[in-house]
């Protein structure tokens, strides 16, 4: 047990917090009367106050690998466990995980409490449509097991719902069968954000699918931006699988400390801009990458939060539905581009059907994920954003957020009654919380 100052990836906000952890599921089990209010942690990789609290219940040390069945394809781990670690395991034998977001230093209980998604929503789903079942600490200090059959109300309140129906102790998911560690990817040049929308489109029977966008460029050229395709390469298609030998690589190159706080301002973040577009000469051309860069380019940088410097950075991801997907990016796209105010990253993805978790973010429609520096033109620029996606009928997503309005969030998640009474009938004195869930007005 031990109190410091903490923070999500986004370095914003932070707070003073106790953190309680073990290496024993009894021992973590026995911590529960100790505490009144705790959130469940993870690797700390959402982005806002989502895994913040007066108390954390970290799950680093519950790491464990339980069971692997190479045959089936079936991984059983403990709550703690990172996808890095869960890779270098699965991927020697053949398989890769169903989901991955864009980082590979997630864990396994924080991917299934954001219900996270990847490049190949439109085709496989979130996180949740790959697990079988999970065993959950509720706040009374009973362990019971949640799946589609047992306590499946429980099971669907817990994916999405970011730590609050309680922990996480241990999860059973499928994986997906991979012949070598390449992508045959296809890249395509998109002069507009039209043609971007168009593309994604077209070649939505693409598994894997992703965009960067420029969002400094105004005009005809609005929204310019560089899609990429990909499917896992088979064995025809690569001399060597590399198979046996994967190991997760570490980062190139680490940021040390934080950066001063104007080191990406609009001039910088333009030029990384133009450098990035420009460096793809052709505009539609097949290569084999590793899966590495393809899924996980920022984790080349270890810690790259900082370059944000030290008043760090909200990332806001937002999806609207498939009829605003063009004229609605276009008017937030103009908002953003006129405001001054620059991303430094911003990345468009295809989303499919939502399924049934309770607070699960993703649903049929397109997801731009934009990251800012946290002061307040930023967040009154966040605020007019926020009128237009509610008025598109969009949403947030809570793993990403830390600043968004109580009012905002119920109108875009209709299931939130239905999950706050959950709430009241497995914790009716509130024990998991987070600074997130009293500001949202769920606890």
């Amino acid at each position: 047990m031990s109190t410091t100052e903490i923070a999500g990836w986004g370095n914003y906000p932070k707070t003073n917090a106790t953190i309680y952890e073990s290496s024993f599921e009894d021992e973590l089990v026995a911590y529960q009367p100790k505490v009144s209010s705790a959130i469940p942690r993870g690797a700390g990789r959402s982005y806002g106050d989502a895994s913040l609290g007066n108390s954390l219940l970290s799950s680093s040390q519950l790491n464990r690998t339980l069971e692997f069945d190479a045959k089936a394809g079936i991984f059983r781990c403990e709550g703690g466990k990172l996808l890095s670690n869960t890779l270098d395991e699965i991927v020697p034998q053949g398989y890769f995980l169903p989901v991955t977001p864009g980082t590979k230093f997630v864990s396994i209980g924080g991917a299934i409490a954001a219900d996270i998604h990847g490049k190949n929503h439109h085709v496989e789903g979130c996180f949740s449509n790959h697990v079988e079942s999970f065993r959950l600490l509720k706040a009374n200090g009973e362990i019971v097991t949640c799946s589609r059959t047992e306590n499946p109300n429980l099971f669907w309140a817990t994916v999405g719902g970011m730590g609050l129906t309680g922990f996480i102790l241990e999860a059973t998911f499928r994986l997906k069968r991979i012949e070598t560690t390449k992508i045959a990817k296809r890249t395509i040049k998109c002069p507009n954000l039209k043609s971007l929308v168009d593309a994604l489109i077209q070649y939505e029977n693409y598994t894997y699918s992703v965009a960067w966008i420029d969002c400094d460029t105004s005009g005809k050229n609005m929204g310019k931006s560089i899609l990429n395709l990909g499917e896992h390469a088979s064995s025809t298609q690569v001399e060597s699988s590399r198979l046996s030998g994967f190991k997760t690589p570490k980062p190139l190159v680490s940021i040390p400390f934080n950066l001063p706080n104007w080191t990406l301002n609009q001039l910088t973040v333009k030029t990384f801009n133009a450098l990035y577009y420009s460096k793809e000469f052709k505009s539609d051309y097949e290569s084999l990458t590793d899966f590495e860069p393809f899924f996980y380019p920022l984790d080349a940088i270890g810690k790259w939060n900082r370059l944000y410097g030290s008043n760090g950075f909200v990332q806001y991801q937002f999806v609207i539905p498939m009829e605003h997907a063009d004229k609605g990016l276009h008017d937030i796209m103009k908002v953003i581009t006129e405001s001054g105010e620059s991303s430094f990253l911003a990345v468009l993805k295809l989303f499919g059907e939502q399924n049934e978790g309770w607070l699960s973010f993703p649903k049929r429609g397109v997801t731009l994920a934009l990251d800012f520096r946290a002061n307040e033109r930023t967040f009154k620029l966040l605020d007019k954003l926020d009128k237009m996606v509610e008025e598109m009928g969009g949403r947030l997503y809570l793993a990403k957020d830390a600043r968004m309005k109580a009012d905002f969030f119920a109108n875009g998640y209709p299931k939130l009654d239905q999950f706050k009474r959950l709430l009241k009938e497995i914790d009716p004195e509130g024990k998991f919380r987070s600074l997130q869930s009293d500001r949202l007005g769920i606890t």
